[in-house]
């Protein structure tokens, strides 16, 4: 049902401005050993707690090392999310829960995911709240819940945090990286961020057709959930938008349209 999604790009810094980069281990807020874009022995090698303590002597290097290890890390929590949530997601809503598994670990357990399964979405987007454990969590799972309620993505750069080698970060940023390189260190910034300009059509996805649904839904013509996928739905609100801009026009200029 959703699997045709990956996080976007757009989900991508989201997660990043919310985990921040550290490249060299540290200790979490709940005492776990932790690297890179919040890396932990739960999403498999390497485990933090045996790499080298502090911070690198080439920078460069270390960054390529902690994107390639996020992209994997991604798609194993990715493919969670779309394993255990039965119903059509559209992006914004895929992100949230992608964002909220890799901080959480908890999609195949969490009641909002039960909720969500059962048609209840207001209700799922309400949940996010229940876990807020430790408190200083509550800016993100905020945030995940507007994502997912509203599709608002969270902007800004992202941080890359000095540690040491006590494996305590220093909270003085090493650098501070655009979403454009940020998403350079995960190997994004190619295929997927290029502008899409092609035509979109019955059968297209992604993040044109949710733009055009939503756009359908403002003008009253389209009354299904906003998913990306252009089915029949989308097809005959198209249909109805192209038969009333020809009779507006029609009275706009009677001898333009014959």
């Amino acid at each position: 049902m959703n699997e045709h999604l990956k996080i976007s790009d757009r989900g991508l810094v989201a997660l990043m401005i919310h985990e921040g980069i550290v490249p060299g281990p540290y200790l979490d807020s709940v005492g776990v050993w932790t690297y890179g874009v919040g890396h932990t022995r739960a999403a498999g090698l390497p485990d933090p707690k045996y790499m080298p303590r502090g911070m690198p002597a080439d920078m460069d290097a270390e960054l390529s090392e902690v994107g390639a290890l996020f992209r994997k890390d991604i798609e194993k929590y990715a493919a969670d999310v779309r394993k255990a949530v039965k119903v059509s997601l559209a992006q914004h809503e895929f992100d949230a829960l992608v964002s909220f598994h890799y901080n959480t670990g908890a999609i195949a357990r969490a009641t909002l995911v039960k909720t969500l399964n059962a048609g209840d979405r207001a209700g799922a987007g309400r949940q996010f709240m229940s876990w807020v454990k430790p408190v200083e969590i509550t800016g993100r799972r905020k945030s995940e819940q507007a994502l997912f309620l509203n599709g608002t993505y969270p902007t800004g750069n992202i941080n890359v945090w000095q540690v040491n080698g006590s494996g305590r970060i220093t909270w003085k940023a090493a650098r501070v990286l655009t979403s454009a390189q940020a998403l350079a260190l995960v190997g994004t910034a190619s295929a997927e961020t290029a502008p899409d300009t092609g035509p979109i059509g019955m059968g297209s996805k992604g993040p044109r057709v949710s733009q055009l649904q939503e756009l359908l839904k403002d003008l009253g013509l389209y009354a299904i959930r906003v998913d990306g996928h252009w089915g029949q739905g989308t097809e005959n609100a198209v249909a109805t938008l192209r038969s009333k801009a020809t009779e507006a026009e029609k009275i706009i200029n009677p001898e333009a349209v014959r």
